[in-house]
């Protein structure tokens, strides 16, 4: 067996430098290698843009460990690109020259909207949300704002305002004061002001940012059981709640990593500033930015599938899934979510809604844990899960999959629905039964034989008509349709079978 070759991708940012190393299997990118390092190459610029020698060697020296990994992957497989620091840095070139020595490859310097385009295209890449969106990056020393459409930028720009620059300038003493939070508030928006209005102009559906002050306020919420969706009234919380702080190494806030603490503030104040400014009601975290873009423009025929299509393919391949049986099952939770729909609100999505969606592709894995195991399938089936990456879908959507999956059949598991934050709690349960009852009548496998059928769901209750000559001939489905209505009064609601 051939084993597919490597890419790289290396981003020389301003806080940390990145070498990413994957390969593609079952026309799925799979992460073989992360390798991170916090530089801070922004802190050593002085008042003359000049990059004292300190940030040279511990820029040079990280490069030095990325070299020996790069020794084994194709030249055309490797993409290496300089960002913000390395545009203001006066003495960049000397700073490039010596590292495209060590590292024996050509390194690009980006202009901040080669850097905004590639930061879009790896969101386009790797999240499943509506085409038309805001897309935010900020980064160590700029902020990249792009709306776009699809896979096409509509409007790019980058700020030279980031969490190490705003660092320097406002907190050089890291001391937390109302005034260092004003003044650095007001240089923020005196650059974001200007492009407002051309911005909502364009207008978008959707916003989603993934740099690391956005990714730790994601963390703080996820470590309070709540859905990791970002708006302006939990900025102005946390701002609160740095302020009864008096220096950095002061600050203790429950789910903030210790090495996210140091740039934290000035990130919180530069994406507060962004919300204002562009009246964003809300952001969700994006899996994919720089190196995303970078890598999956490297990739053949990435644009050709969406990305949960290509994450439900590549995990059907390396599991061994019964991809027959998954589409069986799938289609019955397509009918039972169509007719429960008709009486019940809180599915008042169409069959192209999220929550439905999904539910398909906890029909499409179910079964992704029988490689392992028959007798714990279910838990290794959650398991997995949780712990793959699942390009196209969030945190907290892999979550939901993991309770689905755990719980399709058998108890089912109130610990992982009520850590669940994708979903309202009662559509949680909706869903889970949706996917239980289709897999109890696709029992045998077999096309077929699947009976006619009439669900209703009204409230927390589920009347499911079956024809009485087919229950007659299935008495094993018939006995677990009965063992079912115990198991989901555990979630408070009720099956009645019906004899027609």
């Amino acid at each position: 067996m051939v084993t597919s070759p490597l890419y790289a991708v290396i981003d020389l940012g301003s806080n940390s430098f990145h070498m990413l190393i994957t390969r593609l299997v079952a026309h799925s990118v799979q992460v073989v290698g992360k390798v991170k390092r916090k530089v801070r190459l922004a802190s050593g610029l002085d008042k003359h843009n000049q990059l004292d020698d300190a940030a040279f060697a511990r820029g040079l020296e990280c490069l030095s460990f990325f070299a020996e990994r790069l020794q084994d992957i194709p030249a055309e497989n490797i993409r290496i690109v300089a960002t913000a620091t390395l545009r203001i840095a006066t003495n960049a070139d000397k700073f490039l020259a010596q590292a495209e020595q060590i590292l024996g490859k050509k390194i690009s310097l980006l202009t901040g909207e080669q850097e905004a385009e590639q930061i879009y295209l790896g969101v386009a890449h790797t999240c499943c949300s509506v085409d038309h969106r805001l897309v935010l990056d900020i980064g160590g020393a700029s902020t990249e704002l792009i709306v776009g459409n699809g896979f096409k930028t509509a409007k790019v720009a980058s700020l030279n305002m980031g969490c190490v620059t705003f660092n320097n300038e406002f907190f050089p003493d890291q001391q937390l004061t109302k005034n260092n939070f004003t003044l650095a508030e007001q240089k923020a928006k005196n650059l974001l002001v200007p492009l407002a209005t051309d911005y909502q102009t364009i207008g978008w559906e959707t916003a989603l940012g993934g740099s690391g002050t956005m990714q730790a306020l994601a963390e703080i919420l996820n470590a309070q059981h709540l859905p990791a969706i970002l708006s302006l009234d939990f900025l102005q919380q946390m701002k609160s709640q740095l302020l009864t702080f008096k220096y950095f190494n002061d600050i203790k806030i429950t789910g903030l990593s210790d090495d996210r603490i140091p740039v934290f503030a000035s990130g919180l104040i530069i994406l507060t500033a962004i919300f204002e400014t562009f009246a964003i009601k809300s952001l969700q975290l994006s899996s994919g930015a720089l190196r995303e873009g970078l890598l999956y423009e490297m990739l053949p025929d990435m644009k050709q599938l969406s990305i949960r299509h290509r994450t439900i393919k590549s995990l059907s391949q390396r599991f061994h899934i019964d991809e027959q049986h998954a589409d069986r099952v799938t289609s019955q939770s397509a009918t039972l979510y169509s007719q429960f729909s008709t009486d019940t609100p809180l599915l008042k999505e169409k069959k192209g809604g999220n929550d439905f969606k999904l539910l398909t592709a906890a029909c499409a894995l179910h079964e992704i844990g029988l490689l392992l195991e028959y007798k714990q399938h279910q838990k290794h089936g959650a398991y997995i899960i949780k712990n793959t990456d699942l390009p196209g879908f969030s945190q907290e959507e892999a979550l939901l999959l993991a309770f689905l999956i755990q719980s399709y059949k058998g108890p089912i598991d109130i610990e992982l629905l009520n850590n669940q934050t994708a979903v309202n709690k009662q559509n949680a349960k909706y869903l889970l039964a949706t996917l239980r009852l289709a897999v109890i009548l696709c029992h045998r496998r077999q096309n077929e034989v699947l009976p006619n059928y009439q669900a209703k769901l009204v409230s927390n209750k589920i009347y499911l008509s079956l024809p009485e000559s087919w229950l007659s001939t299935h008495p094993l489905i018939f006995d677990e349709l009965k063992q079912e209505q115990q198991h989901l009064q555990a979630i408070n609601l009720s099956l009645s079978v019906v004899k027609v």
